[in-house]
């Protein structure tokens, strides 16, 4: 007798439908696990004899096939754990096979019988509904993968027993509700921050229309500080972002107690990173902090101490918003549509340009520290800031509190709301803000008055903007017109945008 149980295998966020097979026939006794299982799938065997022994069911003395179908695609983790001891336990009888089969199963399961929680709730969820097909899965993903659907019919065990006695009928699972974060209330305050105006201003501008930021300034100018109050100005996710943020991160496993927060993500790695942690790969291949930062912020502090070959890694997920890891015999695209924010020094030093500082290795010691950073990548940066050093005295003339998050963080949701109703004007549904937007729709968009478009070509003349510099110019000015409220780019706009991009040329020497 052949039973059949019905659970999924993860390439990248999508789930692909697993069909396990469970056959109990005569012959040497044993059990086998087939279908291209991976070194925890191959494991499953003595934590399902286990957890069955411990949950009063022994094994017959028979010869024991599980089949992973199809059979050509690898299995990996230990979330077939449940599936198989569920196949099992219809092949023997202990639970009704007909109940299974309108169900996907996940989990990994205890040597006691319990049933731990693994990672891929919610993405197993939505694949389960869109077969029109419930999910069995542990308790404590229960909360996570119910927001998959409000009509997704979940079971959620803490064991073996539960699930049994579920379906026999003298014990009755629950649907799972929900689970939602409460939001932090001891996010870091742009109020906390004395002097620093135009790097404050320039945070507000990157804030609100996603932009790309980099920070150069000397040691303790503030640039970790203002990076820290992003989020502080940031709207909260939208529903759609909301699923597509939690689905990578529960992917990854980082969903604690399966519940779900509409804070956008801030991951701030260190500069000793490898590229496969950056962007993602691995043996299993999985998310890196690019795709984590999903519709949320990646801040790379010491920017020229990153590895050059990890920081030119970001340039395509920079470009297409995902990360494509290729491997011989898989590919994977995890979505990255993050907005970079980067703070650096402008020398090995930290002082090149201050008053009063010479270094000894004179000019080299600048141009070798930004060298590190390739033309190509800095081009993909929209807003380029110089944050002075605040000295000792600045800070005691200087007014004990600055403007509040909450106020600067209503400015940039009226820009945002602004940018998301245009774009849904022009059916452009996968575009929200102006950092996204094609360069042909841009050009549209943010079509400059007359004396905007003088001051823009003469700009474009002596700067050499690239073409993708150009759009940048363009794009930045219409999230300033936006703040203003203006529907039409200006003069003022445009200036304030091209500011923007030569801010740090004398320090970086970096292209436009």
């Amino acid at each position: 007798m052949v039973s059949r149980v019905h659970t999924v295998a993860f390439q990248g966020i999508e789930g692909v439908p697993v069909d396990v097979q469970v056959m109990v026939a005569p012959g040497k006794i044993g059990m086998q696990i087939v279908g291209l299982p991976d070194k925890a799938v191959a494991e499953s065997r003595e934590r399902v004899q286990a957890a069955l022994h411990a949950t009063g069911l022994a094994l017959p003395p028979k010869r024991v096939t599980v089949n992973l179908a199809p059979a050509d695609l690898p299995k990996e983790g230990s979330h077939f754990d449940l599936a198989i001891a569920l196949g099992l336990m219809a092949a023997l009888g202990a639970v009704p096979a007909d109940a299974l089969s309108g169900y996907m199963v996940i989990g990994e399961l205890n040597l006691d019988g319990t049933i731990a929680s693994v990672a891929g709730a919610l993405p197993a969820a939505i694949a389960a509904n869109a077969l029109d097909m419930g999910l069995i899965c542990p308790a404590d993903c229960g909360p996570e993968a119910a927001w998959a659907s409000a009509d997704i019919d979940i079971l959620a065990p803490r064991s073996l027993i539960g699930i049994a006695n579920h379906f026999k009928g003298t014990q009755v699972l629950s649907r799972p509700h929900p689970a939602v974060r409460g939001a932090a209330l001891d996010l870091p305050d742009l109020a906390d921050i004395k002097g620093q105006e135009s790097a404050k201003r320039a945070l507000e501008v990157a804030a609100a229309g996603g932009h790309n930021l980099l920070m150069v300034g000397p040691p303790g100018a503030g640039k970790s500080m203002l990076a820290a109050r992003l989020p502080s100005i940031l709207p909260p996710l939208l529903p759609q972002e909301l699923l597509d943020v939690s689905m990578v991160h529960s992917i990854a496993g980082k969903l604690a107690g399966g519940k779900l927060s509409d804070r956008r993500p801030f991951r701030a790695p260190h500069h000793s990173a490898s590229m496969a942690s950056l962007v993602g790969g691995g043996l299993k291949a999985r998310p890196g902090e690019a795709s984590l930062a999903h519709h949320g912020v990646l801040f790379l502090d010491e920017f020229p101490e990153f590895t050059p070959q990890v920081l030119d890694a970001l340039r395509q997920p920079l470009e297409t918003g995902e990360c494509v890891i290729a491997r011989a015999n898989h590919r994977v695209s995890y979505p990255a549509a993050f907005q970079l924010v980067a703070a650096m020094n402008p020398c090995r030093c930290g002082m090149a340009g201050e008053p009063g500082h010479i270094c000894a290795r004179g000019p080299r010691c600048a141009a070798d520290y930004q060298a590190r950073i390739s033309g190509p990548l800095m081009d993909r940066i929209d807003i380029r800031i110089d944050v002075p050093a605040v000295s000792a005295i600045d800070l005691i003339g200087a007014k004990s509190t600055g403007e509040a998050s909450s106020a600067v963080a209503r400015r940039v949701e009226r820009a945002r709301n602004a940018q998301r109703e245009r774009f849904a004007a022009l059916e452009e549904r996968s575009t929200t803000i102006n950092a996204r937007c094609s360069a042909s729709l841009i050009e549209k968009l943010a079509e400059p008055d007359a004396p905007g478009l003088a001051l823009l070509r003469e700009a474009a003349e002596k700067m050499r903007f690239s073409a993708r510099g150009y759009h940048r110019v363009l794009k930045v000015a219409r999230t300033i017109a936006d703040l203003d409220g203006k529907a039409r780019v200006g003069r003022m706009h445009v200036g304030e945008a091209i500011a923007y991009r030569i801010a740090t040329a004398e320090r970086t020497g970096a292209v436009a």
